[in-house]
């Protein structure tokens, strides 16, 4: 069993930035893949950005030039960079985990933007 917790989810005014984190009980190195996904309101959950082992980072066009996925494997931590944020960007981000085709979802963490 995998644990994943995210944090780091805010209001922040359009064109602000926000780092998200998720933090794995398990090490990350050993994942097949890791991810972020979002779900807005009367919407379904979609792919922000993914990060497979030793493969091709992917982002949704909507994000590509603003967010940034990244790693910190000694923390055993993912992390979202997010710029230029938008209120479209508004949603619950989730963590995503891939560890020997088992998939893990972390609780989710809030981002509104809005002024």
């Amino acid at each position: 069993q995998v644990q994943l917790v995210e944090s780091g989810g805010d209001l922040v005014q359009p064109g602000g930035s926000l780092r998200l984190s998720c933090a794995a009980s398990r090490s990350i190195v050993s994942s097949n893949a890791m991810g972020w996904y979002r779900q807005a309101p009367g919407k379904a959950r979609e792919l922000v950005a993914s990060m497979p082992s030793g493969g091709i980072i992917n982002y949704a066009d909507s994000v590509k030039g603003r967010f940034a996925i990244s790693r910190d494997i000694a923390k055993n931590t993912v992390y979202l960079q997010m710029n230029s944020l938008k209120p479209e960007d508004t949603a619950v981000y989730y963590c995503k985990a891939n560890f020997r085709g088992t998939y893990y979802w972390g609780q989710g963490t809030q981002v509104t933007v809005s002024s």
